[in-house]
């Protein structure tokens, strides 16, 4: 590590925050680690990560990271009781948030590190744990274009796949919000093309071997194809933080005028899973699964039974 290497905090260590720090500690970066659950935290200490008692202990390093839930989340870690603010002396230099929150919340955070003499980059990103594992995690990001230079280079040790700067302010906000309508929209028409090819008597798996092979075939269709075969729903993203990211680009289409017809019904169809959901005795389990399971309620709408086809299929991702 050279001598003016920065010093990193990093705030969230879950399904995605854990190996993106993994990478920083692999390729030799000095790395805090502060996570509201400690014990998430333990298996990057095989890698050379320092663990933080408090978000505020990360208040003297050169740059924070974090990825967390929600922009309440986000405002709690910076400026809460405990969080990297509430520590007394300097700041960071700058803060980089890969977390998807609105538009609003991110320019209010903006608004109270500007004023505390810190620069802000917001930098979400675009994949799971496995596109992460596969060195294809992207980012877009948005601030100061000094700032972004400074950490860009960090960045790109944990999204190999592309770092696009599309300007200041909260622009990559609103990049990462129409990715996620995208990716609720994409989800149930790839499920209902799947039912519907299915009922009339097609393997899920030879369709979907099918489709990924086309130019319709995507990184997105191909890593999703196991989950839809054999009915795997270990988790990559919730349905109710799918439902939340929805909401936030419906928000903006009214608010700029965008008629958005589609993202409504797809939003409407995600609302119908989540509700059946709270209905069942395994409420949580349902919840917690990947969004992905959706393909279930939509399976018994169609009148469908599905069960996994046990069949070997490949993510895209070797």
């Amino acid at each position: 590590m050279a001598a003016n290497a920065p010093r990193i905090g990093w705030i969230g260590a879950g399904r995605m925050g854990l190996p993106m720090a993994e990478l920083l500690l692999k390729a030799g970066h000095d790395v805090t680690i502060w996570n509201r659950t400690a014990g998430k935290v333990e298996p990057l200490k095989a890698y050379g990560a320092k663990v933080a008692k408090r978000a505020a202990d990360l208040a003297g390093l050169d740059v924070v990271f974090s990825i967390v839930s929600t922009g309440k989340d986000l405002e709690e870690v910076y400026f809460g009781p405990a969080g990297v603010s509430s520590a007394k002396g300097q700041l960071p230099a700058t803060f980089v948030d890969c977390s998807t929150i609105g538009v609003e919340e991110s320019a209010a955070v903006r608004e109270r590190l500007t004023a505390a003499g810190a620069q802000y980059i917001a930098a979400p990103v675009s994949g799971n744990a496995s596109v992460i594992r596969a060195r294809k995690l992207s980012s877009v990001a948005s601030g100061p274009a000094d700032a972004f230079r400074r950490v860009e280079p960090l960045i790109r040790t944990y999204a190999p796949g592309g770092v696009s700067y599309v300007g200041e302010g909260e622009l990559a906000r609103v990049c990462k919000i129409a990715h996620n309508v995208m990716l609720g929209v994409m989800i149930e028409n790839l499920i209902e093309i799947t039912l519907l090819t299915n009922k009339m008597g097609v393997p899920r798996h030879a369709f979907l071997e099918f489709l990924n092979g086309s130019v319709m075939g995507s990184m997105f269709t191909r890593y999703k194809s196991p989950a839809l075969v054999n009915l795997d729903w270990a988790t990559t993203f919730t349905s109710e933080l799918l439902r939340k990211d929805l909401d936030l680009g419906l928000e903006l289409g009214r608010e700029r005028e965008v008629p958005m017809p589609v993202t409504a019904a797809a939003r409407e169809m995600l609302q119908s899973h989540i509700g059946a959901a709270r209905l069942r005795a395994d409420a949580d389990k349902v919840l917690g699964a990947d969004f992905a399971a959706l393909a279930e309620t939509m399976a018994r709408a169609a009148g469908m039974q599905l069960e996994s086809e046990n069949k070997s299929v490949p993510t895209g991702l070797e």
